[in-house]
């Protein structure tokens, strides 16, 4: 076996994944001697550290060049990902704070989870292999089935963080089955390699087909677990209201982001030209993806409605944003369509991490060290005592509804484009349907704010100043993106998968 050289492996593209991954084991042994009292020390070097990588992130943004002899791409697509996992996990820091010290689960090892489940999205986003997928997979999830159940003291907790470990454990089993298949049929796990292999199989009608088909399959149920949609996202309710509320914001917006990274990467990468027959116009995974996205949106809105918990609420909310982020993958499985697919998909989630953390942010505020305090009635009256978190509240259920001047309607407008591109119309007309349905719950929470009255003030017991910087950045992001929508799409410029950017 030929040993590569160091510049074989063109490390310097990758240098912001690795080096976070290298700090974050640094971080767990400086913790050793940061005192209890002080573990907000740890969490500086943490954001220290993500602000490097969200630097050197820049330098490598779009260089069109793999590393690690083909096994990892940076391309804009990466790129981009890369700024909104960072973005997560630096708010996600803010918000855990003094969150943790208000109920008793202060531990320097927090941060050092946050930051290895990052470098594991950030990995996702960058793989060019099915191998690197799992041990990024593993990486990114492993510390976040801790997380859940960090709060050990809550029956709550703990029962989320045994429910993750247990499906996400099978999950993975799915993915490295459907890996083996894939492998099977193309003798290969490079996806640019996968590519070509596929042509061949159904250029000559191979029985290998089939393997391929179940192979992906496969991939998508494993996937589709990740980022939770139907009918694979049956853990995701209550495994959000019985982690702590920073995990749960973090889950929502980062397991999603590297998820959706990972989806897209086999699909339009390794699989476009996955057909039965030779010279059909869409693979054949497109409807597939369609219909579990139309279920996804149909489900998640609808049974949003009834729920009482915000945490619930939000819960379903992301299991419906779900189903809007996969019309995308699926408006990719058309000949040229994966470009605008592409950025339609990272734009919205883009915007619907800063919405969405921002949300988490003004719920943390609200809610009591025992927990409670996040029922919808605990924001009657919000408007009248806390004036300004109130209006931030609105404008991020706003933008989860997805109203003109937010940054969830921009996202929402270039994913409904791009399904109607690729044809699938009727699925953009489910988007545009359950978008109205959405407006019940999201605007029921400005109702309690502001036109219903309160005996007593709303107490806003965890509305410390770093809870409050969270929910400003988010803010400010959310409302500058859905002003300015070009700051995002000129960053991301050509953002497309192809061959093109892989070699």
């Amino acid at each position: 076996m030929t040993v590569p050289a160091l510049g074989d492996l063109n490390l310097y593209v990758a240098l912001p994944a690795i080096f976070l991954a290298l700090f974050t084991t640094f971080l767990l042994i400086i913790d050793l001697f940061i005192s209890k009292e002080n573990k907000n020390n740890t969490a500086f070097l943490a954001l220290g550290a993500l602000g490097v990588a969200f630097v050197w992130n820049l330098f490598t943004f779009n260089a069109n060049t793999t590393a690690f002899l083909g096994m990892f791409v940076a391309d804009s697509f990466s790129g981009f990902l890369n700024m909104i996992v960072i973005s997560a996990a630096m708010l996600t820091i803010l918000l855990s704070m003094d969150y943790l010290r208000r109920v008793g689960i202060e531990q320097g090892e927090y941060y050092s989870m946050v930051l290895f489940s990052t470098a594991g999205m950030m990995f996702m986003g960058s793989a060019n292999n099915l191998i690197v997928i799992f041990i990024a997979l593993e990486l990114l999830s492993i510390p976040l089935y801790v997380m859940a159940a960090i709060r050990h003291q809550d029956v709550k907790s703990e029962e989320s963080g045994i429910k993750y470990f247990i499906l996400g454990a099978f999950a993975s089993a799915f993915f490295v089955y459907g890996a083996a298949l894939i492998y099977g049929a193309t003798g290969t796990t490079n996806l640019p390699e996968i590519f070509i292999a596929v042509g061949e199989i159904v250029n000559t009608g191979s029985n290998s087909i089939f393997y391929l088909v179940a192979g992906a399959g496969l991939i998508i149920v494993a996937l589709g677990f990740k980022v939770a949609v139907v009918p694979f996202h049956m853990w995701t309710p209550d495994v959000y209201e019985g982690a702590p509320t920073p995990v749960t914001a973090f889950m929502s917006v980062g397991a999603k982001a590297g998820g959706f990274a990972a989806l897209l990467r086999v699909m339009v990468v390794a699989l476009p030209t996955l057909t039965v027959n030779s010279g059909d116009a869409a693979a054949v995974w497109q409807l597939t993806l369609a219909v579990i996205a139309a279920l996804t949106m149909i489900l998640g809105n609808l049974v949003a409605i009834s729920q009482t918990n915000i945490k619930r609420m939000l819960a379903y909310s992301s299991i419906a944003h779900a189903g809007y982020l996969l019309m995308a993958v699926a408006a990719a499985g058309a000949v040229g369509v994966a470009e605008s697919a592409t950025r339609g998909m990272l734009v919205y989630l883009l915007a619907y991490t800063f919405t969405n953390l921002g949300a988490f942010a003004v719920v943390i505020a609200l809610e009591k060290a025992d927990g409670s305090g996040t029922a919808l009635e605990d924001f009657v009256g919000l408007g009248r005592s806390r004036p300004f978190l109130a209006a931030m509240m609105a404008f991020f259920m706003l933008s989860l509804t997805g109203v003109p001047a937010t940054a969830g309607f921009i996202g929402k407008f270039l994913v409904f484009g791009a399904s109607i591109e690729a044809g699938l119309i009727w699925l953009a007309v489910i988007g545009v349907v359950t978008s109205v349905f959405s407006a019940y719950y999201y605007v029921r929470v400005i109702v309690n704010m502001y036109l219903r009255e309160s005996d007593k003030p709303v107490e806003t017991e965890g509305e410390t100043p770093f809870v409050q910087y969270a929910a400003y950045i988010s803010f400010t992001a959310v409302l500058v993106l859905g002003l300015f929508p070009a700051l995002a799409l000129n960053l991301l410029g050509g953002a497309q998968l192809t061959l093109a950017t892989l070699f």
